[in-house]
């Protein structure tokens, strides 16, 4: 749930302007929008990476300093840039950093994190630097850091960018199977289709629609309207 959120980046930029809304567990969103509308500052604000004014409720508990440690054990999010995700000697290490931080020992850490690697398809390649896999597999082992943690809520920035026909392919099918929530914020409409039970448009920081994929994304004049035409 966020209640009026409102960020102010440094520059004076302002990217996310009162927006409220809610969703349910089990529940398959789609934020859609033009470039700078606002959304990768969302799903920031949606585990306390960004803290602005407003309020922001994980299964009741509010995103604010004292409860990071559970937010962050409830909100995965799988950045566009896997870059900006791995930075460990190998794609194992990535994966174990988030149970070894939750207080897991080492060899829990390391169950979790095989399984993880195994469910995105990256079994056998946890010994590998994340610099020297694809930018596919980067992805999905950026995927695999979150689903260690076993977070109930996911949150994913153009999960399909940069893919092939055949990667992005994986990554819809892969996605779909998922548990939990599912947060995307894409510019993939054909994925926003097939897996999402909601679409909401930011256009300038604030909530332009909110509706099924079959009407938000059958408005021309309303996809227009928000740059996305």
């Amino acid at each position: 749930m966020a209640e009026g959120v409102k960020y102010v980046y440094p520059d004076g930029t302002l990217a996310l302007d009162g927006i409220s809304f809610e969703i349910n567990d089990g529940e398959r969103v789609a934020f859609v929008g033009a470039n700078g509308a606002g959304k990768t500052t969302l799903l920031l604000a949606l585990n306390g990476i960004l803290r602005g004014e407003g309020i922001v409720r994980i299964h009741g508990v509010a995103v604010e300093p004292r409860n990071m440690k559970t937010i962050r054990r409830m909100v995965g999010i799988v950045f566009q840039n896997p870059d900006d995700q791995l930075f460990c000697p190998t794609a194992l290490d990535d994966v174990m950093f988030g149970p070894l931080n939750m207080g897991l020992s080492r060899k829990e850490a390391a169950a979790k994190a095989h399984k993880a690697l195994a469910d995105v398809g990256l079994c056998g390649l946890g010994g590998k630097s994340p610099f020297h896999l694809s930018h596919g597999q980067k992805k999905r082992a950026a995927l695999a850091t979150v689903l260690s943690m076993d977070c109930s809520v996911l949150a994913f920035d153009e999960p399909t960018s940069g893919l092939d026909p055949k990667g992005r392919k994986e990554t819809i099918k892969l996605i779909g199977g998922l548990d939990g929530a599912l947060i995307l914020a894409t510019h993939d409409f054909d994925m926003v289709g097939e897996l999402c039970d909601r679409v909401i448009i930011i256009l300038n920081g604030k909530i332009a629609a909110d509706g099924t994929p079959a009407a938000i994304l059958s408005d021309s004049a309303l996809l227009a309207a928000s740059g996305l035409a």
